[in-house]
């Protein structure tokens, strides 16, 4: 046991960079199922390296209730926002928001040039910031990560329209 060994990072080359901490919760039996079932498809997708992911590393959140999560690196809100919106996030993000399969998911994002943005669907209990700060529905302008974190910039078509999802336009194809 000699001294300790300090050291920090230089993150100047990473302007735009955001962090990303994504969970999954199994809220019932079924959940389990759609947990194992989601793990080879993300680690399929990491290992295609999509522009813009610096790092992707695989996290347990607590054994009961059985909760996995990750947390990401991305270059920029760009990338990880058009990843997002491609395929295969797109058809996996589309098929929970119709069903959570016994499950909850939520994901909090920290951004290097300022703020902070998160979403919380079918979560029985609190985490993160819904742990300390007030929750709200995510309609209107809380409806995408984007608007969520204030950033400027084109907005991308969303994988579920928001009167898609909340049935506000008669079809309630999400539910």
């Amino acid at each position: 046991m000699g001294k300790v060994v300090r050291e920090t990072v230089d993150l100047s080359a990473f302007p735009d960079l955001v962090v990303i901490y994504l969970g999954m919760r199994v809220n019932a039996w079924a959940g389990i199922k759609t947990l194992f079932g989601t793990g080879p498809q993300i680690k399929n997708s990491v290992n295609q390296k999509p522009d813009g992911l610096l790092l992707h590393e695989n996290l347990i959140f607590s054994l009961i209730p059985f909760h996995l999560g990750m947390r990401q690196y991305w270059r920029d809100f760009d990338t990880l926002e058009a990843w997002s919106r491609s395929t295969p996030h797109r058809e996996w993000w589309r098929k929970f928001l119709r069903s959570s399969g016994g499950t909850g998911f939520w994901h909090e994002a920290y951004f290097m040039g300022g703020g902070m943005e998160a979403v919380y669907d079918d979560m029985p209990s609190r985490v993160g910031f819904g742990k300390f700060a007030p929750l709200q529905a995510a309609r209107g302008p809380m409806f995408s990560a984007r608007n969520r974190a204030r950033l400027t910039g084109d907005p991308v078509v969303p994988v579920v329209q928001e009167a898609e999802f909340y049935g506000t336009d008669g079809t309630d194809v999400a539910r």
